[in-house]
């Protein structure tokens, strides 16, 4: 087999249909579109429309809550902090796992998470950390720094402060 040789497989690649180019191609003139109409021109954006009749998704009961501020962590196991052990390093950060290659990318902050094994001494520092790989660290010898934010503090009334 040679370089030349290498193609796609037959129907893996469909060209796309070029409409209003001519009478020949077969789309011409209006495109597929029809005569005349709300649908033939531009701008139409009639797809949940139902005659009048409530639209399906205006039907369908609304679910949960999404924050439109939340915070996204990378949430990581002891298996990967091993791995980082493994890999010569013995304080984790969130830098660290980066540039070991364990995590794509910084986010919001780590999330540490007790499956897996741990059997090397670490020092770790994370935003938030379960009981149970925090018991496993400390088992082992290491310890956990969490750098989790800190509450606000509600304010009752209107105009009290602090």
């Amino acid at each position: 087999m040679r370089l030349t040789d290498l193609r796609d497989n037959e129907g893996a690649r469909k060209t796309r249909t070029r409409v209003g180019r001519g009478i020949g191609s077969g789309k011409g003139k209006t495109g597929g579109r029809g005569v005349k109409g709300q649908k033939s021109r531009s701008g139409v954006a009639i797809k949940g429309f139902e005659g009048g009749q409530m639209p399906l998704h205006m039907r369908l009961p609304k679910r949960g809550f999404n924050l439109p501020n939340a915070k996204d962590y990378v949430e990581i196991n002891l298996a990967t902090l091993q791995a980082a052990a493994d890999a010569g390093h013995s304080s984790v950060t969130e830098d660290g796992l980066v540039e070991a290659g364990l995590i794509r990318r910084k986010s919001d902050g780590l999330r540490l998470l007790g499956s897996g094994e741990l059997s090397s001494k670490l020092d770790v520092t994370v935003t938030y950390a379960t009981k149970s790989a925090r018991e496993a660290i400390e088992k082992a010898g290491g310890t956990v720094t969490m750098t989790r934010p800190e509450k606000h503090k509600r304010l009752r009334g209107p105009h009290k402060t602090k």
